[in-house]
């Protein structure tokens, strides 16, 4: 893409607001509002670690977080450092420990004493460890949590199959432990290697054979603005991936309180995208049967991050909505509703519904 066509704060990550609480590992950004009123319990939202937070935020019109608050409610955000070699041993606990810390900034910002949370992609694990947390400690702090285009239960391999032989596994580890991170270069790599023929030989033959400029496109630049993933915190993704760790219980321990999934039983809200080829929907959708509380699941059109950015008013956006969640997902798909428009409003009313007066 052309990467001089966006400015960060010109162009993209528009929507008003200001830092609120700063630590090495992160910012926390509190958002203006644009209501008359706003609903009392906040909502902090949890990026991925991978990939910078403002894909929530891209131009006017486009802008998860600029509808969220438009709909009345109280709005928070993590961004998450980029880290360097000095931040190899950075991992679960620290990312889990921060979102901890977020939690209570935002509780003390609003005066709210809970909040709800959403996380996206790999920021939904995160919050998962923080919410096994909170069930093995009693603490209520967090009412409600929100999952976009999270998988938890990695017993499908497909389609991330090609990458997860124990030898390939094990060069990835090996690879980050030795230069302290893993780049986004080499992230942004085995992501388009997945889908080579939109992703990598389209941009040869448009690019290198036919000469043509390259295309101009918000989620492109951000995308091409990627950040770094800490040695240590990589090798424990791997490590989950490997062994579908968050699904046995006791497996893996985070802040001390070994993981189970069935101990979480606030209610949840669940998103997967139809074509999404890092996080196929149906491995989002199990989410819903691994955790122990109440889940209701929306199925949006378009990819992993279409799906996210997709917008009310694209007249291509839909959804799928159905009754509870069941035990499997192409049974739950069959009896949906296909709905037009976006997900983000089938989400602000459920979140608005549950944050109080």
């Amino acid at each position: 893409t052309d990467r001089t066509a966006f400015r960060v704060g010109t162009d993209l990550a528009l929507t008003p607001g200001a830092v609120v609480h700063r630590s090495p590992v992160v910012e926390v950004l509190q958002y203006a509002p644009t209501t008359e009123t706003v609903r009392r319990r906040p909502v902090l939202v949890i990026p991925p670690p991978i990939g910078r937070f403002y894909f929530l935020d891209l131009r006017p019109g486009r802008s998860f977080v600029e509808h969220a608050v438009s709909r009345g409610l109280q709005v928070f955000l993590i961004s998450w450092r980029n880290p360097g070699p000095d931040q190899a041993q950075w991992d679960l606990d620290t990312y889990a420990s921060e979102i901890e810390r977020a939690v209570e900034v935002v509780k003390e910002v609003t005066g709210s004493p809970d909040i709800d949370t959403l996380g996206f992609c790999a920021g939904g694990i995160l919050q998962t460890t923080v919410l096994n947390r909170q069930a093995a400690t009693g603490d209520t702090s967090i009412a409600t949590a929100s999952y976009g285009v999270t998988l938890l239960d990695f017993d499908d391999r497909a389609p991330l199959g090609a990458f997860s032989s124990p030898r390939l596994l094990e060069m990835a580890g090996r690879g980050s432990r030795r230069k302290g991170v893993i780049t986004a270069r080499s992230l942004g790599a085995v992501f388009s290697w997945m889908r080579p023929d939109d992703l990598v030989f389209n941009y040869l033959v448009s690019g290198w054979l036919m000469g043509e400029d390259p295309p101009v496109f918000d989620i492109l630049a951000w995308n091409a603005d990627g950040t770094n993933l800490p040695a240590r915190l990589h090798q424990q993704f791997l490590d989950v991936f490997r062994t579908n760790a968050l699904c046995h219980p006791g497996t893996l321990t985070v802040l001390g309180s070994p993981v189970d999934l069935s101990t979480i039983t606030l209610p949840t809200f669940v998103t997967g995208g139809t074509t999404d080829h890092l996080t196929p929907w149906t491995g989002c959708y199990r989410t819903t049967t691994e955790l122990g509380g109440p889940s209701t699941f929306v199925l949006s059109n378009a990819g992993h991050i279409a799906s996210l950015v997709n917008p009310p008013g694209n007249p291509k956006a839909s959804y799928y909505e159905g009754g509870p969640a069941g035990a499997e997902p192409q049974d739950w798909l069959a009896g949906a509703r296909q709905q037009q428009g976006s997900w983000w409003d089938a989400w602000a009313s459920w979140e608005w519904e549950r944050s109080g007066d």
